[in-house]
């Protein structure tokens, strides 16, 4: 698992970089999502790696996030 925290702003980033931002579930600065560490994923990060924040994040405190 995968968290991913948008630290740079998208305002005056092209179109793409919005619309990938915003399928990884980041809609403002410092919002997370937990999501799955899979190829699909991983080149959406990588495409948009510069304004995001990645960090391996246990299953155990996914479960726990989920539930709440």
């Amino acid at each position: 698992m995968l968290k991913i925290t948008l630290v740079r702003s998208v305002i005056g980033r092209p179109d793409t970089q919005r619309k990938t931002v915003r399928s990884l579930g980041l809609r403002k600065l410092n919002s997370f999502s937990i999501l799955p560490d899979s190829p699909s994923i991983r080149g959406q990060i990588q495409k948009v790696a510069h304004l995001l924040k990645v960090e391996d994040y246990k299953e155990a405190q996914a479960d726990e996030i989920a539930r709440t």
